[in-house]
């Protein structure tokens, strides 16, 4: 396979929030800003880079009969990683996103990838296929987030960009499932116009 497109499949083709689904707990729960959106991302994104990496080189170790609670166990270790150095160096986006940090264990883009990917190539392959997930999924929380804090508080990235209040809908949570909706159905319109 073109590693080029290992890599663009997490970004376009397998996004995992707009085209697969998959991740929809902190889409949905800290996409009110996107500065949460980025920042959930991208500690996502670090995970999935490192735990394909791992994943990837210890595969012939692990025996299939422990592969799932194996995988988990990585996983969880580099979570741990990135919870204490975000509270440490990022306390304020760290008691933003609270939980939902320590819920990338679960992820299921996370997990996925592993089984499906990192087990399976090598590591070069499953490192680029770490990025593009992670990559993907934070280019999906932060134009969530943007699209969500500017009808929300009409704000870009924490700074106003009008006096007035936004609807205040979309920094709630039915917003999310609101604004999610109109960009999954302008993204399958675009998608429609360029396979007619």
């Amino acid at each position: 396979m073109n590693r080029g497109k290992i890599f663009t499949n997490g970004l376009f083709k397998e996004n995992p929030t707009f085209v697969l689904l998959l991740g929809m707990c902190p889409t949905l729960g800290v996409t009110t800003s996107a500065i949460n959106g980025l920042g959930m991302g991208l500690a996502t994104t670090f995970v999935l880079l490192l735990s394909n990496i791992t994943i990837s080189s210890l595969k012939k170790l692990i025996p299939d009969t422990v592969r799932i609670p194996a995988f988990i166990v990585l996983i969880a270790s580099f979570v741990t990683v990135v919870d204490l150095l975000m509270q440490a160096y990022l306390p304020d986006l760290h008691a933003k996103l609270g939980l939902f940090i320590p819920l990338i264990v679960v992820n299921c883009i996370v997990l996925g990838r592993a089984e499906a990917f990192a087990s399976k190539h090598g590591l070069l392959d499953s490192a680029l296929d770490g990025l593009g997930m992670g990559f993907g999924f934070t280019l999906s929380l932060t134009v969530l987030g943007m699209v969500r804090e500017f009808l929300g508080a009409l704000s870009f990235f924490g700074h106003p960009i009008a006096p007035a209040d936004g609807a205040l809908v979309f920094v709630l949570a039915p917003g999310a499932f609101l604004a999610l909706g109109f960009l999954l159905a302008i993204i399958n319109t675009i998608k429609k116009k360029k396979q007619a």
